[in-house]
């Protein structure tokens, strides 16, 4: 199993980096380079407790499919998705959010495993690890974008 922590800080208030990260539009704006798109279950607007998603995207020239699960939620500070269908042996995404003199901090830990037990920690190694550390960093930029600009409106209700 890999883990990754990911800690990005916003100038921009808690409650709209919380929910601007449980957006599916703009998760999806930010994944163009895999085409990601949400094709089952929440498929736009704010995704929460309890509700599914199923991703499409191209990863490594495979299209691929991964439904996750809003299984932990505490507006605004954390919330867990998990995947209940897709490739991995497990996924699972936490999102921790702290505030502190006009900035909020996002943490986030991804923690999976590959499919196949043994190839597979090779591969977690070697690719995945820096393939989802780079996903996250580019998600979260666009996420900081955002949310430090009025950009933000397109995403929630002011």
């Amino acid at each position: 199993m890999v883990s990754i922590v990911e800690i990005t800080t916003l100038r921009a208030p808690i409650e709209r980096c919380f929910y601007l990260s449980l957006s599916v539009d703009l998760h999806q704006a930010s994944t163009a380079e895999t085409r990601e798109r949400a094709i089952a279950g929440t498929i736009s607007g704010i995704i929460g407790p309890g509700e599914r998603v199923t991703w499409q995207a191209k990863h490594f020239g495979f299209t691929l499919r991964h439904t996750s699960e809003i299984t932990s939620y505490e507006a605004p500070r954390f919330f867990e998705d998990t995947m209940v269908a897709g490739l991995f042996r497990s996924f699972r995404h936490t999102h921790s959010f702290s505030y502190l003199s006009g900035m909020t901090t996002m943490e986030d830990h991804l923690e999976f495993a590959a499919p196949l037990p043994l190839l597979g920690r090779v591969a977690e190694e070697l690719v995945l690890r820096r393939y989802f550390q780079r996903f996250l960093r580019t998600r979260n930029a666009h996420i900081k974008q955002v949310a430090e600009s009025e950009d933000w409106r397109r995403y929630l209700q002011a």
